[in-house]
């Protein structure tokens, strides 16, 4: 497995209290910010635009982590490309499911020198998508419905990361394998148990002491 990295998602951050929050990451062990990109039509919210993410490259060195739940990721890559983002993660069902469509993607987002990776939904079979794994330097499976914060982990997903555990451990994919929804010290822990190496959690770690929470889930 990978190093543990925590990425805590900025959605269920206090922006009363950015400034504060986000020096509080930079203290804690958490290594990365994951950025809700949501467009009110492929999820049921609208989140945030380019020009927050600008504000969090200005702000920090930490790495953005930017998921794209979005129906036009061909789009909007571009765009949170040029805002910051390290990281670009897109949905497979916003693509059809269209394994060229998604592979076309991954290499358009490397070539601009920028790490790429894509999600699935809860109800989503990762297998379509494995003989896509040596273009993604991540895979994010989602433990919620995407959409909104705060919803109950689902546990039945989790299959889904010892299958990508399985390709890593024999030897036909190297990348990351990220969880997001639901995540706290005790979910954190069966994640790690299938394979998972990089936890996204938002509520979990800014509705408590943002150091103290990150530890608990290291």
């Amino acid at each position: 497995m990978e190093s543990l990295i925590i990425a805590p998602s900025v959605l269920s951050m206090d922006y009363t209290r950015m400034s504060e929050q986000l020096q509080a990451l930079e203290r804690s062990k958490a290594d990365w910010i994951h950025f809700d990109v949501m467009d009110g039509h492929f999820v049921p919210n609208l989140s945030f635009g380019p020009d927050i993410l600008k504000q969090f490259r200005k702000s920090t060195d930490m790495f953005l982590d930017t998921h794209l739940m979005v129906s036009d990721p061909e789009f909007f890559a571009p765009i949170f490309r040029d805002a910051g983002a390290d990281l670009i993660v897109f949905h497979t069902e916003a693509l059809d499911n269209d394994p060229k469509r998604i592979a076309d993607l991954l290499d358009t987002i490397h070539s601009w020198n920028l790490q790429a990776g894509f999600s699935v939904k809860p109800d989503t079979p990762i297998e379509p998508f494995l003989g896509l794994l040596d273009k993604a330097d991540l895979v994010l499976i989602m433990s919620v419905h995407p959409g909104y914060g705060g919803q109950k982990f689902i546990p039945e997903v989790l299959s889904k990361v010892r299958t990508l555990d399985e390709e890593r451990k024999a030897g036909r994919w190297n990348g990351r394998i990220e969880i997001d929804g639901g995540i706290n010290s005790e979910t954190a822990k069966e994640a790690k148990e299938a394979g998972v190496d990089t936890l996204v959690a938002g509520s979990y770690v800014f509705k408590n002491d943002i150091e103290s929470a990150v530890d608990s889930l290291c």
